[in-house]
């Protein structure tokens, strides 16, 4: 994703972020909604849990200019976790499943995102509110604010993230226990 200039509204730039990656406002309002991992396609049920973060997400994806690709998604679920998910159950979840699904791919870039997330804020101590859309992306980023992107994790700050990581991989793998106990009940 490429950054959009700071005085493009956040609006604008939401648009154009939806634009690129073919992203509309009907992912607020669709009953299930597709998540692309790589060439496989995953349909989740778009619960109000999910719809009450994902407003949130996809702005910080604006502000931190991180993508949607696996390596992306795994970058901004690491800032999300080190800026801290608040009461965002849904966004606790996906995140922890997005590090894991792109730890392999990237470690260090996702312990910057984490490191970058523990020194900004991010918008999951509130609730929605369409005013957000009006203020400037630069403008944002400094009331946060959101940090530069360019700095490495403190020792502290390595070790939070491998605790966050293990716990993502953790909840990851618990998925393939759940299924292989439904299978078997159904063998």
């Amino acid at each position: 994703m490429v950054e959009p200039t700071g005085e493009a509204t956040v609006r604008e730039a939401r648009a154009r972020y939806f634009a690129e990656n073919g992203f509309d406002e009907g992912g607020y309002r669709s009953r299930f909604v597709k998540l692309q991992l790589g060439p496989l396609p995953v349909w989740i049920l778009n619960t109000k849990s999910r719809v009450r973060s994902v407003r949130l997400h996809d702005v910080h994806h604006v502000l931190t200019g991180y993508g949607t690709d696996v390596l992306g998604e795994g970058e901004i679920g690491a800032f999300e976790l080190g800026a801290g998910c608040a009461d965002h159950f849904a966004a606790w979840y996906l995140n922890l499943n997005a590090v894991a699904i792109a730890l392999p791919l990237g470690p260090g870039a996702l312990r910057r995102a984490f490191a970058r997330g523990r020194r900004s804020r991010c918008l999951y101590d509130r609730e929605w509110d369409e005013a957000l859309l009006d203020e400037t992306v630069a403008g944002l980023r400094r009331r946060l604010p959101v940090v530069a992107p360019e700095l490495e994790a403190t020792p502290a700050e390595r070790l939070a993230f491998a605790a966050a990581a293990t716990a993502g991989v953790a909840v990851f793998l618990s998925h393939f226990l759940l299924l292989a106990g439904l299978v078997r009940l159904l063998a």
